[in-house]
């Protein structure tokens, strides 16, 4: 177990088709320190007919533990819905549950600076103690670590802090010599993946996110240099989240997808940052 930086293979490395045991299972059985849930992935296990106390159980029985919890979106709406809302209300309830301090955080629509961060404030002052962990995604509001960045200034929340994901931070074009040492301070989490050379079109770049990643150290654009800049930052992630989201992987299985894509992981960390595994 690593226990201060927990190896944790993301919700959606898994998909959404298999039952909440076969999750932790699987997981377990590769190696993984824990499984990320999505709000819906947790509403999953309560409709397979769960109770808290039985996900918990499932959890104990394969010695791991849910150390991810996402994702909050829309909450720059002005009219948010009740699914958005109950969905909020979800995730604080998985992090008491878990006890998981921090939640992934997107958001698709495009605002600018001064807006966003207002409803920002909003939205961590409602998270209370729990992290509002930001992530930056190339097709989404928050589209690079620039924008994201002084958006938390302009906020200016104690709670709020960034989430990287190696994937999302290449297809936006950004070296691995940009974050600073201040930004580090900041970044609460890391998802690490790999991917093509080439990327899909931009009018459907999310297609290649949500359907055709690739793990970490199988592709062309160099996991371990952005481990290495991650680790020289100064960053201490509270969870190394993989997340490969693949057709091509899944087809094969939950059982592989779990093996592989843990194999690969510690690869890229054993070349990179081998100290991290020694916790």
């Amino acid at each position: 177990m690593t226990k201060n930086n927990p190896i944790t293979i993301s919700s959606w490395t898994l998909g959404d088709q298999c039952t909440f045991e076969e999750r932790c299972k699987a997981a377990s059985a590769a190696g993984y320190d824990g499984i990320g849930l999505r709000a819906e992935t947790y509403v999953d296990a309560l409709n397979e007919g769960l109770t808290d106390e039985d996900i918990l159980a499932i959890l104990k029985k394969y010695n791991i533990q849910c150390t991810e919890v996402e994702y909050i979106v829309q909450w720059c709406e002005a009219t948010r819905t009740y699914e958005q809302k109950y969905k909020v209300q979800a995730c604080f309830h998985m992090c008491e549950l878990f006890n998981v301090k921090h939640i992934n955080t997107g958001l698709m629509e495009n605002y600018d600076i001064d807006y966003t961060a207002k409803k920002l404030q909003e939205l961590a002052k409602r998270a209370g103690n729990l992290i509002i962990a930001l992530e930056p995604m190339p097709y989404s509001g928050l589209p690079n670590l620039d924008k994201t960045w002084k958006i938390m200034q302009k906020a200016n929340c104690d709670n709020v802090y960034m989430l990287l994901d190696m994937w999302h931070w290449v297809r936006a074009k950004q070296p691995y010599d940009l974050l600073t040492k201040e930004q580090a301070q900041r970044v609460i989490s890391i998802q690490i993946d790999d991917a093509y050379t080439r990327p899909y079109a931009d009018s459907i770049l999310r297609g290649e996110s949500m359907h055709d990643r690739l793990a970490p150290g199988a592709g062309d654009l160099d996991t371990a240099g952005f481990v290495k800049m991650i680790k020289d930052a100064g960053v201490d992630p509270k969870v190394i989240g993989v997340e490969v989201i693949s057709d091509q992987y899944m087809a094969k299985g939950i059982e592989y997808v779990a093996d592989y894509t843990y194999k690969q992981t510690l690869n890229v960390l054993q070349q990179a940052w081998p100290e991290i595994l020694k916790d």
